[in-house]
C-alpha cells in the first residue's frame, strides 16, 4: 500500500524509531525530503510571493489535523520549510513518512 493511503499511528513514546535502512527505503517513496540530524525529515518549498507558502501551510495544517500528526512549519516570504519527526519517539517513524507523502500530494 502506498504511504499516502496509510493513516498515521499515534505514538505514546514507546514506538521504536526506524533504522537507517528502513528510513532509506521509505525516503524513496517520498519526493524531495532529506533526513536531517538522523532524526527528522525536512523539505523546503520555494514560491514567488508570500501568499503561496501560506496556502500550502494551510493545506498542511488540514492534513496534520486529520492525521493527528503535526509537523513544524517555517513560513517566510517565498519559502516554506517543513520538518517532521515523531517527538514522543525522539526520531523517525513510519508515520512521519506517511505525513510527508500526504504533503507531497497536496503540494
Amino acid at each position: 500500500m502506498s504511504l499516502s493511503k496509510k493513516k498515521c499511528i499515534p505514538c505514546s513514546g514507546g514506538t521504536p524509531t526506524l533504522s537507517e535502512s528502513e528510513r532509506n527505503d521509505l525516503l524513496k517513496q517520498v519526493s524531495g525530503w532529506q533526513v536531517e540530524d538522523e532524526k527528522k525529515i525536512v523539505k523546503s518549498f520555494s514560491f514567488k510571493d508570500f501568499n503561496e507558502p501560506m496556502k500550502l501551510a494551510n493545506k498542511i495544517w488540514e492534513i496534520a489535523e486529520s492525521e493527528g500528526h503535526h509537523p513544524d512549519l517555517l513560513v517566510a516570504w517565498g519559502k516554506l520549510k517543513v520538518e517532521i519527526w515523531t517527538h514522543a519517539a525522539g526520531g523517525l517513524t513510519e508515520s512521519d513518512f506517511i505525513l510527508a507523502a500526504k504533503i507531497d500530494q497536496a503540494s
